[in-house]
Protein backbone atom coordinates (compact mmCIF):
# COMPACT_ATOMS: atom_id res chain seq x y z
CA UNK A 1 0.00 0.00 0.00
CA UNK A 2 1.09 3.77 -0.12
CA UNK A 3 0.99 6.80 2.20
CA UNK A 4 0.30 9.82 0.09
CA UNK A 5 1.55 13.07 1.70
CA UNK A 6 -0.11 16.37 0.25
CA UNK A 7 3.08 18.53 0.43
CA UNK A 8 3.54 22.23 0.20
CA UNK A 9 6.87 24.09 0.37
CA UNK A 10 6.05 25.74 3.76
CA UNK A 11 5.38 24.39 7.49
CA UNK A 12 2.29 22.70 7.06
CA UNK A 13 3.78 21.02 4.18
CA UNK A 14 6.99 20.31 6.08
CA UNK A 15 5.07 18.50 9.28
CA UNK A 16 2.83 16.52 7.13
CA UNK A 17 6.15 15.40 4.76
CA UNK A 18 7.87 13.62 8.09
CA UNK A 19 4.58 12.49 9.24
CA UNK A 20 3.90 10.81 6.48
CA UNK A 21 7.47 9.43 6.38
CA UNK A 22 7.27 7.97 9.79
CA UNK A 23 4.01 6.64 8.89
CA UNK A 24 5.27 4.67 5.33
CA UNK A 25 8.39 3.82 7.28
CA UNK A 26 6.58 2.54 10.43
CA UNK A 27 3.98 -0.07 7.97
CA UNK A 28 6.78 -0.50 5.17
CA UNK A 29 4.67 0.98 2.73
CA UNK A 30 5.79 3.43 -0.17
CA UNK A 31 5.19 7.34 0.09
CA UNK A 32 4.32 9.43 -2.44
CA UNK A 33 4.38 13.04 -2.12
CA UNK A 34 1.90 15.09 -4.19
CA UNK A 35 2.51 18.66 -4.62
CA UNK A 36 -0.37 19.91 -6.37
CA UNK A 37 -1.44 23.68 -6.82
CA UNK A 38 -3.83 26.30 -8.69
CA UNK A 39 -0.82 27.68 -10.72
CA UNK A 40 2.83 28.61 -10.93
CA UNK A 41 5.06 29.87 -8.39
CA UNK A 42 4.54 33.86 -9.81
CA UNK A 43 0.60 33.23 -8.65
CA UNK A 44 0.59 30.10 -6.27
CA UNK A 45 3.44 30.09 -3.26
CA UNK A 46 2.55 26.26 -2.67
CA UNK A 47 3.97 25.55 -6.14
CA UNK A 48 7.36 24.22 -5.57
CA UNK A 49 10.19 25.13 -7.18
CA UNK A 50 13.06 22.20 -8.63
CA UNK A 51 15.01 23.58 -5.58
CA UNK A 52 11.96 22.39 -3.03
CA UNK A 53 11.62 19.21 -4.66
CA UNK A 54 15.14 18.22 -4.70
CA UNK A 55 15.16 19.37 -1.12
CA UNK A 56 12.59 16.93 -0.29
CA UNK A 57 13.82 14.28 -2.15
CA UNK A 58 17.22 14.65 -0.44
CA UNK A 59 15.47 14.86 2.98
CA UNK A 60 13.84 11.85 2.09
CA UNK A 61 16.76 9.66 1.36
CA UNK A 62 18.85 10.50 4.94
CA UNK A 63 15.50 9.50 6.30
CA UNK A 64 15.69 5.97 4.73
CA UNK A 65 12.57 6.70 2.74
CA UNK A 66 11.83 6.17 -0.90
CA UNK A 67 9.29 7.95 -2.13
CA UNK A 68 8.24 9.28 -5.38
CA UNK A 69 7.85 12.96 -5.66
CA UNK A 70 4.63 14.62 -8.35
CA UNK A 71 3.88 17.80 -9.16
CA UNK A 72 0.33 19.15 -10.58
CA UNK A 73 -1.15 22.13 -11.47
CA UNK A 74 -4.95 21.69 -11.40
CA UNK A 75 -8.18 23.46 -10.87
CA UNK A 76 -9.16 21.54 -7.94
CA UNK A 77 -5.94 20.96 -5.33
CA UNK A 78 -8.24 19.10 -2.68
CA UNK A 79 -9.77 16.81 -5.81
CA UNK A 80 -6.37 16.28 -7.10
CA UNK A 81 -4.97 14.73 -3.76
CA UNK A 82 -8.06 12.15 -3.32
CA UNK A 83 -7.94 11.24 -6.71
CA UNK A 84 -4.21 10.21 -6.65
CA UNK A 85 -4.87 8.74 -2.87
CA UNK A 86 -7.59 6.53 -4.91
CA UNK A 87 -5.84 5.93 -7.81
CA UNK A 88 -2.82 4.69 -5.45
CA UNK A 89 -4.90 2.99 -3.58
CA UNK A 90 -3.43 4.85 -0.60
CA UNK A 91 -3.60 3.10 3.02
CA UNK A 92 -3.44 6.90 4.47
CA UNK A 93 -3.66 10.55 3.12
CA UNK A 94 -1.51 13.18 5.29
CA UNK A 95 -1.75 16.66 4.90
CA UNK A 96 -0.95 19.44 6.90
CA UNK A 97 -3.54 21.81 8.54
CA UNK A 98 -3.16 25.68 9.57
CA UNK A 99 -5.52 27.67 12.04
CA UNK A 100 -8.54 29.56 10.26
CA UNK A 101 -11.47 31.71 11.92
CA UNK A 102 -15.06 30.67 11.69
CA UNK A 103 -15.12 33.62 9.32
CA UNK A 104 -11.87 32.20 7.62
CA UNK A 105 -13.52 28.99 6.49
CA UNK A 106 -17.22 30.47 5.83
CA UNK A 107 -15.89 32.80 3.66
CA UNK A 108 -12.77 31.19 1.66
CA UNK A 109 -13.50 27.09 2.44
CA UNK A 110 -11.79 24.42 3.67
CA UNK A 111 -9.59 22.40 2.03
CA UNK A 112 -8.77 20.17 4.32
CA UNK A 113 -12.50 19.95 5.02
CA UNK A 114 -12.88 19.26 1.67
CA UNK A 115 -9.84 16.04 1.65
CA UNK A 116 -11.64 14.64 4.82
CA UNK A 117 -14.70 13.97 3.71
CA UNK A 118 -14.30 13.20 0.71
CA UNK A 119 -11.21 10.93 0.59
CA UNK A 120 -12.29 7.53 0.84
CA UNK A 121 -9.28 6.11 2.91
CA UNK A 122 -8.28 7.72 6.34
CA UNK A 123 -6.81 10.73 6.39
CA UNK A 124 -4.16 12.60 8.62
CA UNK A 125 -4.31 16.02 9.32
CA UNK A 126 -0.92 17.74 10.94
CA UNK A 127 -0.29 20.56 12.74
CA UNK A 128 3.25 22.80 11.95
CA UNK A 129 4.75 23.44 15.08
CA UNK A 130 3.92 26.87 15.91
CA UNK A 131 6.57 29.85 15.89
CA UNK A 132 8.10 30.67 19.15
CA UNK A 133 5.61 33.29 20.98
CA UNK A 134 2.43 32.30 19.66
Amino acid sequence: MTVVVGWTPDARGHAALLRGAREALAHREDLLVVNATTGTAAVDDRFAAASDVTDVQALLESLGVEAQVRQAVVRDVPGELVAVADEVGASLLVIGIRHRSPVGKLLLGSTAQRILLDARCPVLAVKAAEAPGR
